[in-house]
């Protein structure tokens, strides 16, 4: 039987990244998952991600942000291209959101390239958003989209490449040792992997695989995303002429038409709880007649297109949307990596470099990403 340094459970963007960056420190890593990197149940799959630094007043994002908007940038620039469209990312806000005032305060103290825009400047640069309500938008000119399903998967293949290990296996709720740390974990088929450390970065799986620790800390929801055509020869929704845009009073977020997929469309809001094996990946009738009503309000110039495109996930939401980085309450050798609460993406890089910093090093936990700051009512308070 082999024995690794550590085994990740999960090959989405938070254990694609903590395997790679492990491998990178010389440590003897599996990486496992029981459907395959990014596959279709996961909260990592789907065709694009935004990555934005703009997060108001929460600074720790806006420089996890940075960092990870490097580390992508570099790995893409070494392994793959066209994993990353800088679009821009718009902010748009009305007069009661303070959130634009709040990110311009971040952003500048962090150093990221923005722009502030008033109304006037809006309605002559973006013709094409219909703007009621707006009064003020932030562009971060060098922000953009990640194709989420191939970026993940290109991370795990190269964590392999570079000498790590990965199959496909589901893995069972680990039992807890008498004495000691944990020895090993089994999957369902009856296989044994043992190892010095486990990370479980199984997104919405999280609250199944220890659902005395996290069944009632990780809530996930069902997400309903939509690509709607735009008109034939119609420029002003491809990238270049509409940047990645944010209507936080909307709750609603989208992107210019990429890759040929489609103008896409989602509201940010949460859904409701769903098992992440089960849940139907069928959008409602309601949905698309809600979708295509709002970007009829929104983009007037999409008013009536068609959908050619959907897709159902769900987000892994802790009951603050802070992220869950931490070792279990009773085994001092196993951690959570988790709570991605539908902004996670963006930082794949900077969490899998956490991870592995306070595995190999020792270092310090920021306590907002702590088991003991999660409850078990949610109470939003990062997007």
């Amino acid at each position: 039987m082999d024995r690794y340094d550590v085994v990740v459970v999960g090959a989405g963007v938070f254990g694609a990244w903590t395997a790679w960056h492990l491998v990178g420190r010389g440590q003897k890593v599996l990486l496992v998952d029981a459907y395959g990197p990014a596959n279709a149940r996961a909260s990592s799959a789907g065709e694009s991600r935004i990555i934005r630094m703009g997060y108001g007043a929460e600074e720790i994002y806006t420089r996890w942000s940075q960092r990870s908007l490097v580390r992508w940038k570099e790995f893409f620039g070494l392994k793959r291209a066209g994993l990353f469209h800088e679009t821009g990312v718009l902010w748009l806000g009305t007069k009661e959101d303070t959130r634009i005032r709040d990110t311009a305060s971040t952003l500048r103290r962090c150093g990221v390239a923005f722009e502030e825009l008033d109304r006037a400047e809006l309605e002559n640069r973006y013709p094409q958003i219909g703007l009621d309500g707006i009064v003020a938008g932030l562009l971060e000119p060098q922000s953009g989209v990640l194709m989420a399903r191939r970026a993940v998967a290109a991370v795990a293949e190269d964590a392999v490449g570079r000498g790590g290990d990965y199959r496909v296996a589901e893995i069972v709720t680990p039992r807890r040792p008498q004495s000691g740390d944990l020895m090993s974990i089994s999957t369902q088929s009856g296989e044994h992997i043992e190892a010095g450390q486990f990370v479980f970065a199984c997104g919405a799986w999280l609250g199944k695989v220890f659902p005395d620790v996290l069944g009632e800390r990780i809530f996930p929801s069902r997400q309903e995303v939509f690509f709607l055509g735009v008109p034939a020869g119609d420029t002003r929704f491809a990238s270049g002429a509409l940047p990645t845009f944010l209507f936080p009073a909307d709750e609603s977020y989208g992107m210019p038409d990429l890759e040929g997929r489609g103008f896409k469309i989602a509201l940010d809001r949460h859904g409701v709880r769903v098992d992440p094996d089960t849940q139907s990946r069928m959008v409602s009738q309601e949905a698309a007649e809600e979708v295509q009503r709002y970007v009829g309000r929104r983009f007037p110039g999409l008013r009536g297109a068609p959908i050619v495109e959907t897709r159902v996930c769900q987000y892994e939401n802790t009951s603050s949307g802070d992220f869950l980085i931490d070792r279990h309450p009773e085994m001092e050798n196993v951690w959570f990596a988790g709570g991605g609460s539908g902004h996670g993406f963006k930082h794949g890089p900077a969490v899998g470099e956490y991870v592995a910093g306070r595995i190999l090093d020792g270092i310090q936990g920021e306590p907002r990403f702590s088991l003991n700051s999660k409850d078990t009512v949610q109470r939003r308070a990062v997007y």
